[in-house]
């Protein structure tokens, strides 16, 4: 029976260019899910968008004297090409800066304030005497009183994830002026999040297939207790309140962010003439997957969820699969710094399918991980090019020159060949149901050892030598690697899609990969090849250290 996919990606502030950190995170494992899903044929909606109205894009635009809707839309029009050249398939990436947007979020929010989730209440807010302004919570910097960290935020903790408020700061700071806030009483709207605790509690309690982190991060949550949280802002830039009296203020921007999901749905669905299309993918035996990053599970683990609870009829989120964090050269990831790898630069100078590699063999599923360029030029060198582009190489260049530039019938299989193909059928099954549980690095793994296998076979099979006493013999054994080739051309897919669609083309395959299905299909003998060419490109070893003394520059 086909499913419903909903694959709700995280929605990157756009404030800036993207980088590693932020692809590994959330943006490549949910693409790598989306196309494996498509491949089953299940019915998919992979959706994200730009936040345009978080803090992050404000303070971008006071530094650069611009407005912040000139900054949003800047930047994510660098998202949207950068999501084309890298092969991220989202369905629709949309913003929050649009009419269909304000209309969710206000239906979402005045529904929760009609059934009593939402009420008025007053809350110490940080203001700068020397800016004479009330600040965003991103503005106030301080020590955090949980685990000390220097760099907290009036929002939450980076190194240990508390959600915070700007008043619980130790000696704060102004990130404007550098001056000491002071704490005013200001009237704001709150979600009545500690109402929703035992039915939480209970239900993510039952989420037993959620990742080992997800699922004790919620539960610290939950055994601390969940405290009300403001839903509203002192600030002009970004949803405006449905509430009379409120005019001043905005929704603050997790509210409306998470409600994106929703909105982009319903976008997608009146973009595509059926404004109730989106309806499938949230209701019913729907199952709907958040990408995100570590450090936003309890927004989409706890408060979400708890919004979905109040809301009714819409269902609460069946996976989580965050991700840990990606360090690069051994050192955390620093935008302010300029120790990161911005994917815009990296698309200048490198194919996609290299890096779509390195950051899925090397995913941070259960912890962080390093992104090295030695170990970037290592792998593209020694696993794509010599391992898996040299048996597709050697295996249609082989075959085409001798062949006459067609697939050769296979003839009676003997038991190397039956045990290669075997092997083939095994890790399409385990590449499977890897994929399905969200563990994209066991997947690809499988997937480059039956390469190795392969190329271990075409080594001891020898058809260029058998071809000169037995052509028969030599067809054979290339028409039994074609079909593992084939085989491997579909398992890859989702991670390598540049890569598999040349596979596709060098086998003169019809259609795309993409519609072929998660079966094991033979190449037809017969079948006319293409003239072959390398799948990847060889780095020279220089590369990595001329980019890794760009990085902080």
């Amino acid at each position: 029976m086909l499913e419903y996919i909903l694959i709700a990606v995280a929605w990157p502030y756009a404030n800036g260019p993207l980088h590693l950190g932020q692809i590994a995170g959330a943006y490549l494992p949910a693409d790598i899910f989306a196309r494996y899903h498509r491949m089953k044929g299940n019915h998919v909606l992979m959706v994200s968008g730009s936040d345009m109205h978080g803090t992050p894009i404000t303070m971008r635009a006071d530094r650069v004297g611009t407005t912040p809707e000139d900054v949003a839309r800047r930047y994510h029009k660098g998202f949207l090409d950068a999501w084309g050249k890298l092969g991220i398939s989202f369905d629709l990436f949309t913003s929050t800066h649009t009419e269909n947007h304000t209309e969710v979020v206000h239906d979402l929010f005045r529904t929760l304030m009609d059934k009593g989730y939402i009420y008025k209440g007053s809350m110490p807010s940080a203001y700068c005497p020397r800016c004479d302004r009330y600040l965003p919570d991103r503005y106030v910097e301080g020590e955090c009183p949980y685990c000390h960290a220097s760099s907290a935020r009036g929002d939450q903790c980076p190194d240990c994830s508390k959600t915070l408020n700007p008043d619980e700061l130790i000696n704060p700071r102004c990130t404007i002026c550098g001056g000491t806030p002071e704490i005013r009483s200001s009237e704001h709207l709150f979600l009545e999040l500690s109402k929703f605790s035992q039915q939480l509690e209970g239900w993510v309690k039952s989420q037993t297939h959620w990742k080992p982190n997800v699922s004790s991060l919620t539960m610290r949550y939950l055994k601390e207790g969940l405290r009300d949280r403001a839903i509203t802002r002192d600030i002009r830039w970004g949803v405006p309140v449905p509430v009379e009296g409120f005019e001043n203020k905005r929704i603050y921007v997790w509210f409306e962010a998470v409600t994106g999901y929703l909105s982009a749905s319903k976008e997608w669905a009146k973009m595509n003439g059926d404004e109730e299309m989106w309806r499938p993918f949230w209701e019913g035996n729907a199952k709907p997957y958040y990408f995100i990053g570590k450090d936003n599970i309890p927004f989409h683990t706890l408060i979400w969820p708890a919004m979905l609870m109040g809301y009714g009829g819409l269902k609460l989120p069946h996976d989580v699969p965050a991700n840990e964090f990606l360090t690069l050269e051994n050192r955390p990831l620093s935008t302010s710094r300029k120790w990161a790898v911005w994917v815009p630069e990296y698309l200048e100078r490198y194919d996609p399918d290299p890096l779509r590699y390195i950051l899925s063999i090397n995913m941070p599923e259960t912890g962080d991980t390093d992104f090295s360029w030695r170990e970037f030029v290592r792998r593209n060198n020694d696993e794509l090019v010599a391992t898996y582009g040299n048996l597709v190489n050697r295996a249609v260049k082989f075959t085409y020159r001798n062949f006459d530039g067609h697939v050769p019938p296979l003839g009676e299989l003997d038991a190397a060949d039956n045990a290669i193909l075997a092997k083939a059928r095994e890790t399409m099954d385990s590449v499977d149901k890897a994929l399905g549980n969200c563990h994209f690095r066991e997947g690809i793994k499988a997937a480059f050892n039956l390469a190795q296998e392969t190329n271990r076979y075409l080594d001891n099979k020898a058809p260029w030598k058998v071809i000169k006493q037995d052509r028969d013999s030599a067809a054979k054994t290339l028409g039994v690697a074609l079909g593992v080739i084939s085989c491997l051309e579909r398992i890859m897919y989702p991670f390598l899609p540049f890569s598999s669609e040349k596979v596709h083309q060098l086998l003169g395959s019809p259609g795309r990969t993409q519609d072929s299905g998660w079966e094991f299909h033979f190449p037809l003998t017969g079948q006319a090849l293409a003239e072959p060419e390398p799948l990847f490109t060889k780095l020279d070893e220089e590369v990595a250290a001329e980019e890794t003394a760009k990085l902080g520059t």
